[in-house]
């Protein structure tokens, strides 16, 4: 007799659904990534999931302005899973709802909203529970429809983007992985990246630029700080609050502000030795003439030629095509897939944000390779994250390709300053006196030590393992 799980799923049906989940595009993937899964799929271990559980806690914030809302707490979730074979995982994530559905997070309270999300990460760990898997890249593709369409029902939203399902599987993608990595005898992260996305990973900087991020309303005091304390790439969020013509005022204004206080420095990690200047619109322009007015104006002060990139300009659902534009430009929340990634490279977008912390290292796996063939740059976004989600983050920005006249990696990271206990969260880290954790003039250091011990995220943190004692 075929034993099921609590869904009603064969063991049978699911190994078959998870082995030939690419080739049924369970997440609509195209065929540039077709077949990419393990070339050694044989000499893996089938892992059988007998428990999982969850977990989450409340982290305060200092209001995070953006999307025309702003963001006062972000809840950590915790996903357990455990083998047969006895092994023990436990994978972290950060909740997103504002960055990864503005309708979501408008339509319900802070703690609704987080709520919805943390419902789908319960529902993805009671579809594995019970069941087998192989590897987290095909395990993510055979749950991510059903979890999406349950997303879906309890939102009540038929149009729910998927990034906010995928926000939701972070911390069970994670737990994923560390099992599989564990189960294989695998020591570092170099290891358990699969040989088809290799490719896209295959630097190893010794420095990754450490980006904080203003939100909207920042003032030009604490940017000049920022530039003193060492940081030369600094992420400005506009699509300020209003109409769009109020909008696009204030935009203008703080761009004014910016190039007159930064435009004039000198940085050793640029090729023109500039600072380059990196906007955030959080998808808030309405028209593509309306960016236009945006960069007219830079011209006019001089400050063009020092936009390294402007970061989802538009709606998913403005087909504008900006490669005309003059400046790169990069998708972020929008490139919620592998298929949407290449859609908007058609579009024009020339870079692409990846964020393992929040679209799953799985997806971003896929993504970067995908960009990497397409030789477009990528760069790693933060979520305001905890410390170690933070070296999650590191692990791949770290191993992409050197940004366009840059020769280093980029990472923002603004956790520090959102997090009002993000001293106390630091001490949850299991690695947190190593040299790469802290920002050192701008930079992550991250020498061979960095890349022996993996960040330190296959570490077991001591706060996180004890919210499952009983």
């Amino acid at each position: 007799m075929k034993s099921k799980n609590n869904n009603g799923w064969s063991r049978r049906t699911f190994l078959t659904r998870s082995g030939t989940a690419l080739a049924v595009g369970g997440l609509g993937i195209p065929s540039i990534s077709l077949g990419t899964t393990y070339s050694n799929d044989s000499m893996k271990k089938k892992i059988q999931v007998s428990h999982t559980d969850s977990n989450f806690e409340r982290e305060p914030l200092y209001p995070y302005r953006f999307k025309g809302s702003a963001i006062t707490e972000a809840w950590q979730t915790v996903a357990l899973m455990r083998s047969e074979s006895g092994i023990e995982k436990i994978g972290l994530g950060t909740q997103g709802t504002l960055w990864s559905d503005k309708a979501v997070f408008q339509a319900h309270s802070t703690t609704g909203g987080n709520a919805l999300m943390y419902a789908i990460t319960e529902r993805a760990l009671q579809l594995i529970k019970g069941n087998s898997f192989v590897d987290p890249v095909t395990l993510l593709d055979d749950i991510f429809p059903e979890v999406y369409a349950y997303g879906k029902k309890i939102t009540g939203n038929p149009g729910l983007k998927k990034t906010f399902a995928l926000n939701a599987l972070v911390p069970v993608d994670n737990a994923a992985w560390l099992l599989y990595g564990a189960e294989n005898g695998m020591k570092n992260f170099d290891e358990m990246i699969p040989d088809a996305y290799k490719p896209g990973l295959s630097h190893q900087h010794d420095k990754v630029a450490s980006i904080p991020s203003f939100s909207v309303g920042a003032t030009i005091k604490d940017i000049q700080a920022a530039a003193d304390q060492g940081h030369f790439i600094m992420k400005l969020k506009t699509g300020a609050a209003g109409t769009q013509k109020e909008m696009l005022a204030k935009d203008i204004e703080f761009l004014t502000a910016v190039h007159k206080t930064l435009g004039h420095l000198e940085t050793p990690y640029t090729k023109n030795g500039k600072i380059p200047y990196y906007f955030d619109v959080n998808e808030r322009y309405e028209k593509k003439e309306t960016l236009e007015r945006f960069l007219d104006h830079a011209r006019k002060i001089g400050a063009f030629e020092q936009i390294a990139v402007i970061e989802e300009p538009f709606g998913e659902d403005n087909h504008s095509y900006v490669g005309d534009l003059g400046v790169r430009i990069a998708a972020d929340e929008s490139a919620h897939t592998v298929e949407d990634a290449l859609q908007r490279i058609e579009q024009g977008y020339s870079a692409i944000a990846v964020k393992a912390i929040a679209k799953t290292m799985s997806m971003t796996m896929k993504i970067a390779q995908a960009a990497y063939e397409k030789q477009i740059p990528c760069f790693c976004a933060d979520l305001t994250v905890n410390p170690i989600l933070v070296d999650w983050n590191k692990n791949v920005a770290a191993r992409l390709a050197p940004f366009p006249d840059m020769n280093l990696g980029l990472q923002e990271t603004n956790g520090h300053q959102y997090y009002k206990n993000w001293d106390k969260m630091l001490g949850y880290h299991p690695m947190s006196n190593e040299s790469w954790v802290q920002t050192k003039e701008g930079v992550y250091p991250t020498g061979p030590e960095f890349y022996a011990k993996s960040g330190g995220i296959l570490a077991e943190s001591p706060h996180y393992e004890g919210m499952f004692e009983m």
